[in-house]
């Protein structure tokens, strides 16, 4: 059924969600050239990995800037509201009376749990991943592994391969979310990049998320 341009209400524009879904891609790219060859796969997996960590360094690095300048860098920032709103859904979910969850604005208080994960996560691993270029030969760079002693490489390493194995745990319950009927209308939002009027109404507060009609 085609919705009216009218009736749609702006989730995220197109430069965010080329972001999301390039960072996907390299992401994607990161895990199986990581891991596929300790499962015993044999490819010529390094020149594909440090490329794909450029390109992940990169796009968090524009991502950073464009948050801070272009949106509204506080709207996934955890705030009194959230928490209020949070404990409120604990309460409930114990059988306890009180006051109902406030709804949230762009993005919930989880969301915001997730997001801060993530981006501790991704931003450990692309510094790690980024002095581990320092033992390779590239077209760009030479190598040179002397940098760090024995020890502050094994730190390094542990670092890095922790939070390769926290990204696994992260995108296993991004995915599972995602495909949940109930979360169905936001994930779409992700492709053509806009919610209803309805959904809009229904899910968030109006006065803590401003209405942007539209859908590109």
């Amino acid at each position: 059924m085609r919705v009216a341009e009218t009736d749609r209400v702006v989730r995220h524009r197109l430069p965010d969600r080329l972001y999301h879904w390039t960072m996907a891609a390299a992401v994607l790219t990161l895990l199986g050239t990581g891991f596929l060859p300790i499962l015993g796969w044999k490819f010529e997996w390094v020149t594909a990995h440090w490329i794909a960590g450029l390109v992940l360094a990169a796009l968090v690095a524009l991502h950073i800037v464009r948050a801070s300048v272009w949106l509204d860098f506080w709207s996934m920032v955890v705030g009194f509201d959230d928490v209020q709103s949070g404990w409120r859904a604990v309460c409930q979910a114990f059988g306890r009376r009180g006051p109902s969850p406030l709804k949230p604005g762009k993005y919930s208080l989880l969301q915001k749990f997730y997001h801060l994960a993530v981006a501790a996560v991704v931003l450990a691993l692309v510094a790690t991943g980024l002095l581990m270029l320092l033992k390779i030969d590239t077209p760009l760079w030479r190598r040179n592994p002397y940098w760090f002693s024995d020890h502050a490489w094994g730190v390094i390493y542990v670092i890095h391969d922790l939070c390769a194995m926290s990204v696994i745990t992260l995108l296993m319950a991004h995915v599972y979310f995602a495909l949940r009927p109930e979360k169905l209308w936001m994930s779409r939002s992700m492709i053509r990049g806009w919610v209803t009027n309805t959904d809009y109404r229904v899910h968030h507060d109006p006065m803590r998320w401003p209405q942007q009609h539209g859908g590109r």
